[in-house]
C-alpha cells in the first residue's frame, strides 16, 4: 500500500484586493447548506460591504489545505465596542467547506481567531451557528464556549395579513423622506432610544443610519414609516427587498429590517399597527412573503407580537460567547 500523503494546513490573513473571490467561493459553498436562509454573496456585495462605516478590516483569514481555500473567519471588533469598557469581539463569517471538515481546520481557524481578538484587547467573544450543526457546537463548548441566546427567522404569508387585531387606528402613520435630514437624525433617535435597553444592541451613528437607509449592501426599495401620536414620533418600522435572494429562491420575498416603539408607547397597539403597515407596503411591491428576526433575550418580548400577526419560525441559530484574558 502506498504512503498517505499529508496535507499541509495553512491559516494566513486575508489579503484586500486580492482574496475576495477566494472567500466568496469558501463562503457560498459552507453556507449552502443553509438552505432557504443563505442568499449567496458577490464579490461586488463583499466590497460593498467594506465601505460600511463601522466595518473592520482586521481579522479576516483564510484557511488553505495544499494552497486550496478550503476555509474562513472574521474577528472583527465594532466601533462601538473598541470604545466600551466590556471589551467585547466577535467571530463571523467562520465557515469551511464540508468537504474539508474533521482535518483540524475550524480547529485552527477557531484558534486563529481568539488569538487575534485576545491581542486586541478583547475579554469577550462571541460567535454563532446554527441550532443544527452539533459538530461546530460540540467544538465551540470544547473550547469552553457557552451558549448565550438564540436567534429565530420568521416568515408570513402576505396573503394572509390579518386585521382588527388589537392596532391602534388613531396614530399617525408617515413616509420618511430619505433626502431630508431631520427625517435620517430623527430615525437614528428613534432606532437609539428604542433599543436601548437591548444587550444586543449598540448605538448607532446618525451617518450608519444614513447609509443603511441610503446605500444598503442587500435591500432594495427600502421604505421606513413614522407612527406620530400627539404629533410625537414615537415609532418605526423599516422595509426592505432582498433582490438577489428572491432570485436565487425563485421567491418574492420581502423584510422588516426594523421596527420600534418608545417604552413609555408600548402595549398601546402602535408596533401592531406599523407591523401590518409595513406587510401591506411589501404586498403592494407584489411580495408575497415577508421575513424577520428577533431574538430569545429581546427585553421587548417582540416575537409575541410577530405571532400575533402570523410569522412562524422558519430556522434558529444560536450564539455561544466565551471570556478571555
Amino acid at each position: 500500500m502506498g504512503r498517505k500523503v499529508r496535507k499541509v494546513l495553512n491559516i494566513r490573513r486575508f489579503v484586500k484586493g486580492v482574496d475576495e473571490s477566494a472567500w466568496v467561493e469558501v463562503s457560498n459553498a459552507a453556507y449552502r447548506e443553509y438552505g432557504s436562509w443563505w442568499r449567496g454573496v458577490s464579490i461586488e456585495e463583499m466590497r460593498e460591504r467594506e465601505k460600511r462605516p463601522n466595518f473592520d478590516f482586521e481579522g479576516r483569514f483564510i484557511a488553505e489545505l495544499d494552497g486550496k481555500p478550503v476555509g474562513v473567519v472574521h474577528a472583527y471588533v465594532s466601533m462601538h465596542d473598541k470604545l466600551s469598557k466590556e471589551k467585547k469581539g466577535y467571530i463571523d463569517s467562520f465557515c469551511v467547506i464540508p468537504a474539508f471538515r474533521g482535518r483540524g481546520v475550524e480547529e485552527q481557524l477557531l484558534e486563529a481567531a481568539m488569538n487575534e481578538l485576545r491581542k486586541r484587547g478583547m475579554t469577550l467573544i462571541q460567535t454563532w451557528t446554527g441550532i443544527k450543526r452539533e459538530d461546530r457546537i460540540q467544538l465551540l463548548e470544547k473550547q469552553d464556549f457557552v451558549f448565550a441566546y438564540r436567534t429565530i427567522d420568521m416568515e408570513i404569508n402576505l396573503a394572509d395579513i390579518p386585521s382588527n387585531i388589537g392596532e391602534n387606528t388613531t396614530v399617525a402613520i408617515r413616509s420618511l423622506q430619505k433626502d431630508v435630514e431631520e427625517d435620517i437624525e430623527m430615525l437614528n433617535w428613534l432606532i437609539n432610544e428604542c433599543f436601548k435597553e437591548d444587550p444586543l444592541r449598540r448605538p448607532r451613528t446618525v451617518e450608519e443610519t444614513r447609509h443603511s437607509v441610503l446605500n444598503h449592501p442587500q435591500l432594495k426599495e427600502q421604505e421606513t414609516f413614522f407612527a406620530a401620536l400627539d404629533q410625537k414620533n414615537v415609532g418605526y418600522v423599516g422595509i426592505g427587498i432582498d433582490e438577489k435572494y428572491n432570485i436565487k429562491q425563485s421567491a418574492k420575498s420581502g423584510r422588516i429590517n426594523g421596527i420600534g416603539v418608545l417604552k413609555a408607547y408600548r402595549r398601546k397597539g402602535i408596533g401592531t399597527r406599523l407591523m401590518l403597515q409595513g406587510l401591506k407596503a411589501l404586498r403592494a411591491k407584489e411580495m408575497t412573503k415577508a421575513m424577520l428576526d428577533t431574538t430569545d433575550i429581546n427585553p421587548t418580548r417582540a416575537i409575541t407580537l410577530y405571532e400575533k400577526i402570523g410569522f412562524k419560525v422558519l430556522q434558529e441559530y444560536v450564539t455561544y460567547e466565551k471570556h478571555i484574558t
